[in-house]
């Protein structure tokens, strides 16, 4: 497939070993299409210190600095615009699904560009010969690529793998330290024929550095497949701006108990069959941001700085996507919205959406909502825009509404029966009395206490009770599961 994304910026993981990840370098840059200045493509090669301990070949050493040193470099290339990064190392691809759960840019898949690259090249090919680690045989690498059904896999016997195998690789005067001499090419040609010896259709290297010599070995008459080449093919095969898995960032502490209200309803709407499922999540608990309504009112602080900072910890923290479970909040989005690189999904814009999808058009819509919610007009410009009718309560019972939300026997301290209760009931009452065929529960407090339902019982008849902070949660969950949509989201 013809390269068709010069402005892709690739990664390349280097240090784990010296002359795979080089070679791999080259051959990239020698496969992408030539173009001046700012037409080419993006490469990024970075070779770090690396200690790789006495034998990292061995079926029974640790993977963990490994781990870390590649983790710390995939996140570094994410950093720094990275589209899809390369991991030349064999040994790393037994853990590639750790990496790639933890990171969001797209690692390609060596040991699937591997069998794409024999399946087109060498379709006749079945029984390989596999030349590869200690560690990596113990870990059954290629037997999870290579089905058993379709393939027949060949290892060195026990003596070949340590004398020839590893010795090329890990010897003194080993590939691994950077030796091209004839010495490592002979032992690894002692064990190609070996291989061949036990009617092998092909040969499949499983170190990066065997693509080094590949030639030489080939020379000898020996069918040897290029892994770093099949690797390129495949990085310039695939389509390095695919959407990666999603990270919701949520505003916290806006209040306390309505942020752990969301995220549950988070979890509730989230189709899964197990933990690993379940959306990643980042909360951002800030409490301390000042309150919405004392400054929609009055002259309390501008909570703006705040919610700004907040919204930019979770940016850095790789979230894609923000929620606020707040009502009142949504009047300052429009103030740091433009200084986002990520959306901010609309509360008062998905329950409008939905009201209209269920209501018929010129349909009255009550709102329970904070006074600074009440007077900012924004739920009232949302539900014009879809062609509904904003109901509010009178001042006395917009009174009970607040004083079920911050009194001393309401919501914010912690109450969720009695007064509360009740003075939420009577308000409701009042908007079902006034011709509301739904009621928006328009704090985030609310639903703690009223319980959204399709057809809900209020003292004045039956009225269609809507919880913002469940749409905003079921509308996180369809872009998180489908990050091709996040462009149009905020």
């Amino acid at each position: 497939m013809p390269f068709t994304n010069p402005r892709c910026r690739f990664g390349i993981v280097g240090g784990l070993g010296a002359l795979g990840p080089a070679d791999l370098f080259f051959k990239l840059a020698q496969a992408l299409p030539a173009a001046p200045g700012e037409g080419q493509t993006g490469l990024l090669f970075e070779q770090r210190p690396f200690h790789e301990g006495l034998d990292p070949g061995a079926a029974s050493a640790s993977q963990t600095g490994r781990k870390l040193y590649v983790f710390d470099l995939l996140r570094d290339y994410e950093a720094r615009g990275a589209q899809a990064v390369l991991l030349p190392c064999f040994l790393s691809h037994t853990f590639l699904a750790e990496l790639q759960a933890e990171v969001g840019v797209p690692i390609v898949d060596m040991m699937a560009a591997i069998r794409a690259d024999i399946e087109r090249r060498h379709p006749g090919a079945r029984r390989l010969g596999v030349l590869t680690s200690d560690y990596v045989r113990e870990q059954r690498l290629f037997e999870r690529t290579f089905d058993a059904g379709e393939w027949q896999l060949v290892h060195p016997d026990e003596g070949t793998q340590a004398g020839c195998v590893m010795a090329a690789i890990y010897g003194p005067d080993g590939l691994k330290g950077g030796g091209l001499r004839a010495a490592p090419v002979d032992l690894l040609a002692d064990a190609c024929e070996a291989l061949m010896r036990e009617g092998v259709d092909l040969i499949v290297p499983g170190f990066s550095e065997i693509a080094v010599v590949v030639d030489a070995l080939r020379s000898r008459g020996y069918p040897v497949i290029d892994p770093n080449l099949a690797y390129v093919r495949a990085a310039l095969a695939q389509d390095p701006t695919a959407p990666q898995p999603v990270k919701v960032g949520v505003v916290g502490g806006v209040g306390p108990a309505a942020t752990v209200d969301f995220l549950g309803k988070l979890v509730k709407n989230t189709p899964a069959g197990k933990d690993q499922d379940h959306l990643k999540v980042v909360v951002e608990q800030n409490p301390q941001i000042p309150d919405r309504t004392a400054n929609l009112l009055g002259d309390g602080i501008d909570p703006t700085v705040s919610l700004y900072s907040t919204c930019k910890r979770l940016e850095a923290a790789d979230a894609a996507l923000i929620a606020i479970p707040c009502n009142t909040a949504h009047a300052f989005v429009s103030r740091i919205q433009p200084h986002l690189s990520i959306p901010i999904i609309s509360m008062l814009e998905t329950t409008a959406r939905h009201l209209r999808q269920h209501l018929p058009a010129s349909a009255k819509v009550g709102l329970l909502a904070t006074s600074g919610t009440v007077q900012s007009g924004i739920y009232a410009e949302a539900v014009e825009r879809v062609g509904l009718t904003l109901l509010t309560p009178d001042a006395a019972h917009q009174a009970l509404v607040m004083s079920a939300i911050y009194g001393p026997a309401g919501i914010k301290a912690g109450f969720t029966e009695g007064l509360c209760e009740q003075q939420l009931a009577a308000a409701l009452d009042h908007l079902v009395d006034q011709g509301a065929q739904a009621v928006i529960l328009g704090c985030t407090e609310l639903p703690l206490v009223l319980k959204a339902s399709d057809d809900h019982q209020a003292l004045g008849g039956r009225v269609r009770l809507v919880d913002p902070t469940d749409l905003l949660a079921r509308r996180c969950v369809s872009l998180a599961m489908a990050p091709a949509t996040l462009r149009s989201a905020a």
